[in-house]
Protein backbone atom coordinates (compact mmCIF):
# COMPACT_ATOMS: atom_id res chain seq x y z
CA UNK A 1 0.00 0.00 0.00
CA UNK A 2 3.09 2.34 1.01
CA UNK A 3 4.48 1.66 -2.27
CA UNK A 4 1.21 2.16 -4.58
CA UNK A 5 1.33 5.49 -2.20
CA UNK A 6 4.39 6.74 -3.71
CA UNK A 7 4.08 5.80 -7.36
CA UNK A 8 0.65 7.75 -6.96
CA UNK A 9 2.33 11.22 -4.74
CA UNK A 10 4.57 11.00 -7.85
CA UNK A 11 2.66 10.80 -10.46
CA UNK A 12 0.27 13.81 -8.87
CA UNK A 13 3.95 15.47 -8.30
CA UNK A 14 4.49 14.87 -12.28
CA UNK A 15 1.11 16.23 -13.58
CA UNK A 16 0.81 19.32 -11.27
CA UNK A 17 4.83 20.68 -12.26
CA UNK A 18 4.46 19.39 -15.99
CA UNK A 19 2.33 22.77 -17.26
CA UNK A 20 5.36 24.89 -15.22
CA UNK A 21 8.39 23.05 -16.79
CA UNK A 22 6.51 23.16 -20.11
CA UNK A 23 6.01 27.36 -19.71
CA UNK A 24 9.59 27.12 -18.37
CA UNK A 25 10.71 24.80 -21.34
CA UNK A 26 13.45 26.56 -23.46
CA UNK A 27 12.66 23.56 -26.13
CA UNK A 28 11.53 20.86 -26.87
CA UNK A 29 13.34 18.01 -28.49
CA UNK A 30 13.32 13.93 -28.79
CA UNK A 31 15.52 11.25 -26.48
CA UNK A 32 16.38 8.44 -29.49
CA UNK A 33 18.25 5.21 -28.10
CA UNK A 34 20.72 3.72 -31.16
CA UNK A 35 19.11 0.40 -31.95
CA UNK A 36 14.87 1.42 -31.42
CA UNK A 37 12.54 3.19 -33.27
CA UNK A 38 10.91 4.55 -30.39
CA UNK A 39 11.64 7.84 -29.11
CA UNK A 40 10.61 10.27 -25.68
CA UNK A 41 9.98 13.70 -25.48
CA UNK A 42 12.69 15.60 -23.80
CA UNK A 43 11.71 18.88 -21.94
CA UNK A 44 14.94 21.48 -21.72
CA UNK A 45 14.63 23.57 -19.04
CA UNK A 46 16.79 26.11 -17.59
CA UNK A 47 19.72 24.21 -19.42
CA UNK A 48 18.84 20.73 -17.82
CA UNK A 49 16.89 17.92 -20.24
CA UNK A 50 14.06 16.24 -18.59
CA UNK A 51 12.61 12.53 -19.70
CA UNK A 52 9.75 10.97 -18.29
CA UNK A 53 10.83 8.20 -16.20
CA UNK A 54 8.13 6.12 -17.90
CA UNK A 55 8.80 7.37 -21.36
CA UNK A 56 12.21 6.10 -20.25
CA UNK A 57 11.12 2.76 -19.51
CA UNK A 58 8.63 2.43 -22.74
CA UNK A 59 11.57 3.34 -25.48
CA UNK A 60 14.36 0.62 -23.24
CA UNK A 61 11.78 -2.09 -23.18
CA UNK A 62 12.02 -1.94 -19.18
CA UNK A 63 10.51 -1.69 -16.39
CA UNK A 64 9.48 0.19 -12.96
CA UNK A 65 8.84 -0.43 -9.52
CA UNK A 66 8.97 1.45 -6.17
CA UNK A 67 11.08 0.44 -3.57
CA UNK A 68 10.42 2.80 -0.87
CA UNK A 69 11.19 6.00 -2.20
CA UNK A 70 13.13 5.13 -4.67
CA UNK A 71 11.99 4.50 -8.57
CA UNK A 72 13.92 1.74 -10.19
CA UNK A 73 14.26 1.25 -13.76
CA UNK A 74 15.16 -2.25 -14.71
CA UNK A 75 16.56 -2.71 -18.36
CA UNK A 76 16.11 -5.66 -20.24
CA UNK A 77 19.23 -8.20 -19.73
CA UNK A 78 20.52 -5.94 -16.56
CA UNK A 79 20.79 -9.14 -14.54
CA UNK A 80 22.77 -11.27 -16.81
CA UNK A 81 26.23 -10.66 -16.81
CA UNK A 82 27.15 -12.70 -19.56
CA UNK A 83 25.00 -10.68 -22.13
CA UNK A 84 26.63 -7.54 -20.57
CA UNK A 85 30.35 -8.63 -21.51
CA UNK A 86 29.13 -9.85 -24.77
CA UNK A 87 27.49 -6.50 -25.76
CA UNK A 88 30.42 -4.56 -24.54
CA UNK A 89 32.99 -6.07 -27.04
CA UNK A 90 33.63 -3.96 -29.43
CA UNK A 91 32.00 -4.45 -33.32
CA UNK A 92 31.58 -3.33 -36.59
CA UNK A 93 33.38 -0.10 -37.17
CA UNK A 94 34.00 2.18 -34.32
CA UNK A 95 32.63 5.80 -34.53
CA UNK A 96 35.89 7.59 -34.15
CA UNK A 97 37.51 5.25 -36.68
CA UNK A 98 34.39 6.38 -38.94
CA UNK A 99 35.02 9.80 -38.47
CA UNK A 100 38.36 9.48 -39.19
CA UNK A 101 38.20 7.77 -42.30
CA UNK A 102 35.68 10.12 -43.60
CA UNK A 103 37.87 13.03 -42.76
CA UNK A 104 41.13 11.20 -45.07
CA UNK A 105 38.85 10.43 -47.68
CA UNK A 106 38.02 14.19 -47.56
CA UNK A 107 41.54 14.97 -47.80
CA UNK A 108 42.07 12.42 -50.29
CA UNK A 109 39.02 13.55 -53.03
CA UNK A 110 40.09 17.06 -52.09
CA UNK A 111 43.68 16.13 -54.08
CA UNK A 112 41.64 14.51 -56.36
CA UNK A 113 39.39 17.69 -57.48
CA UNK A 114 42.35 19.60 -57.41
CA UNK A 115 44.32 17.43 -60.30
CA UNK A 116 41.38 16.93 -61.84
CA UNK A 117 40.42 20.26 -62.64
CA UNK A 118 43.96 21.55 -63.64
CA UNK A 119 43.82 18.70 -66.02
CA UNK A 120 40.87 19.71 -67.49
CA UNK A 121 41.62 23.37 -67.58
CA UNK A 122 44.88 23.18 -68.86
CA UNK A 123 46.86 24.95 -65.71
CA UNK A 124 50.69 23.83 -65.03
CA UNK A 125 51.16 20.72 -62.75
CA UNK A 126 54.04 21.38 -60.05
CA UNK A 127 55.18 18.65 -57.45
CA UNK A 128 55.06 21.65 -54.56
CA UNK A 129 51.84 22.69 -55.20
CA UNK A 130 50.26 18.97 -55.40
CA UNK A 131 52.75 17.48 -53.04
CA UNK A 132 51.23 19.93 -50.30
CA UNK A 133 48.20 17.54 -50.90
CA UNK A 134 50.09 14.28 -50.33
CA UNK A 135 51.95 15.90 -47.10
CA UNK A 136 48.45 16.86 -45.57
CA UNK A 137 47.13 13.43 -45.76
CA UNK A 138 49.98 11.44 -44.10
CA UNK A 139 49.27 12.85 -40.72
CA UNK A 140 45.51 11.70 -41.31
CA UNK A 141 46.38 8.32 -42.32
CA UNK A 142 48.96 7.59 -38.69
CA UNK A 143 45.94 8.80 -36.68
CA UNK A 144 43.44 6.49 -38.71
CA UNK A 145 45.96 3.90 -37.54
CA UNK A 146 45.45 5.08 -34.18
CA UNK A 147 42.29 4.94 -33.35
CA UNK A 148 41.42 1.87 -35.10
CA UNK A 149 40.09 0.29 -32.18
CA UNK A 150 37.90 -2.92 -33.79
CA UNK A 151 38.25 -5.79 -35.86
CA UNK A 152 36.82 -4.01 -38.76
CA UNK A 153 38.73 -1.01 -38.07
CA UNK A 154 41.95 -2.49 -38.60
CA UNK A 155 40.84 -4.39 -41.68
CA UNK A 156 40.23 -1.31 -43.18
CA UNK A 157 43.07 0.40 -42.78
CA UNK A 158 45.18 -1.17 -45.24
CA UNK A 159 42.07 -0.32 -47.74
CA UNK A 160 42.87 3.33 -47.06
CA UNK A 161 46.14 3.60 -47.21
CA UNK A 162 45.75 1.74 -50.48
CA UNK A 163 43.77 4.65 -52.01
CA UNK A 164 46.33 7.06 -50.59
CA UNK A 165 48.76 5.26 -52.80
CA UNK A 166 46.75 5.01 -55.77
CA UNK A 167 45.72 8.98 -55.30
CA UNK A 168 49.88 9.45 -55.03
CA UNK A 169 50.69 7.21 -58.33
CA UNK A 170 48.01 9.25 -60.33
CA UNK A 171 49.22 12.38 -59.39
CA UNK A 172 53.00 11.30 -60.40
CA UNK A 173 51.57 10.29 -63.87
CA UNK A 174 50.29 13.26 -64.55
CA UNK A 175 53.67 14.79 -62.94
CA UNK A 176 55.97 13.43 -65.23
CA UNK A 177 53.76 14.18 -68.23
CA UNK A 178 54.04 17.43 -67.35
CA UNK A 179 57.31 17.62 -67.22
CA UNK A 180 57.92 15.80 -70.23
CA UNK A 181 56.08 18.52 -72.02
CA UNK A 182 54.23 15.69 -73.63
CA UNK A 183 50.61 16.74 -74.75
CA UNK A 184 48.33 16.28 -71.74
CA UNK A 185 44.61 16.48 -73.03
CA UNK A 186 41.70 17.64 -71.15
CA UNK A 187 39.83 14.54 -70.72
CA UNK A 188 42.97 11.76 -70.11
CA UNK A 189 41.15 11.15 -66.39
CA UNK A 190 38.25 9.66 -68.14
CA UNK A 191 40.20 6.55 -70.05
CA UNK A 192 42.83 6.47 -67.31
CA UNK A 193 43.09 2.73 -65.64
CA UNK A 194 44.37 4.64 -62.33
CA UNK A 195 41.50 7.12 -61.85
CA UNK A 196 38.80 4.33 -62.73
CA UNK A 197 40.75 2.27 -59.58
CA UNK A 198 40.82 5.01 -57.40
CA UNK A 199 36.94 5.97 -57.90
CA UNK A 200 36.21 2.39 -57.63
CA UNK A 201 38.11 1.77 -53.98
CA UNK A 202 36.40 5.19 -53.24
CA UNK A 203 32.19 3.83 -53.75
CA UNK A 204 33.56 0.69 -52.05
CA UNK A 205 34.76 2.34 -48.60
CA UNK A 206 31.55 4.58 -48.77
CA UNK A 207 29.80 1.37 -49.30
CA UNK A 208 31.60 -0.32 -46.09
CA UNK A 209 31.28 2.63 -44.07
CA UNK A 210 27.50 2.95 -44.80
CA UNK A 211 26.45 -0.69 -44.04
CA UNK A 212 29.01 -0.86 -41.25
CA UNK A 213 30.23 -4.14 -42.80
CA UNK A 214 33.71 -5.41 -44.08
CA UNK A 215 33.95 -6.33 -47.93
CA UNK A 216 36.64 -6.77 -49.40
CA UNK A 217 35.89 -7.07 -53.00
CA UNK A 218 39.40 -6.22 -54.04
CA UNK A 219 38.68 -2.70 -55.06
CA UNK A 220 41.23 -1.35 -53.00
CA UNK A 221 44.09 -3.78 -54.50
Amino acid sequence: MRGNAIRISVLLIAVLLLPFLVLLAQQTTALLIEGRSEQARVIQVQGKNYVDVEELARITGGSLRVAGSRIILTLVGSGDTSSQKTSALPAGYSQEFVSAGIETMREILEWHAALKTAIERGYPLSDQWLGHFRRQIQPSLKHLEAVASTDMDRKTVPLLVKEFENMDSLTDKYLKTAASRDYLAPDSLKTDPLEERLLTCWQSLSSMASSNQFVDDGSCR
